[in-house]
């Protein structure tokens, strides 16, 4: 079974776009790249008040053994492109961060809380996928 550590890093390569190793033209590649929302895993608080005071930030919930939380980072696979670019998604692990569900008052699993720029929560919410996400998190 994999880690919580692994099943981010996992989640992050399959979110992150496609790499192109072909020589093209820098303004193709200009026109290609997009923003991209960025996902990361859970280092600690420090990390959540840093990111949260550089822009819209959301810790989600994740159990590695919740069908939930596994079939909200299938939908986020398959409609990253639909994700709110300017998004920053920390994934913290259900079941071994209990001092921040405490903090935010999580009690189930596949749950996101967007932070205010001070790292404090403004709301959450239990699944919804991509569109959850980006009605949740506009400004």
């Amino acid at each position: 079974m994999f880690t919580l550590q692994r099943l981010a890093f996992a989640a992050l390569l399959a979110l992150a776009p496609a790499q192109s190793w072909a020589q093209e033209p820098a303004a193709a590649d200009a026109a290609q790249e997009a923003p991209r929302a960025t996902v990361l895993s859970f280092e600690g608080e420090p990390q959540l008040n840093t990111l949260a005071a550089q822009g819209t930030t959301v810790v989600f919930f994740y159990a590695a053994w919740c069908p939930n939380c596994r079939a909200t980072i299938a939908e986020l696979n398959a409609r990253w492109a639909e994700v709110n670019p300017d998004l920053t998604i920390v994934i913290a692990d259900y079941d071994k961060e209990a001092a921040l569900k405490g903090k935010f008052g999580v009690t189930y699993q596949d749950t996101f809380v967007l932070l205010d720029a001070e790292g404090n929560s403004v709301k959450s919410w239990n699944a919804g996928g991509v569109d959850g996400l980006n009605a949740n998190s506009a400004s």
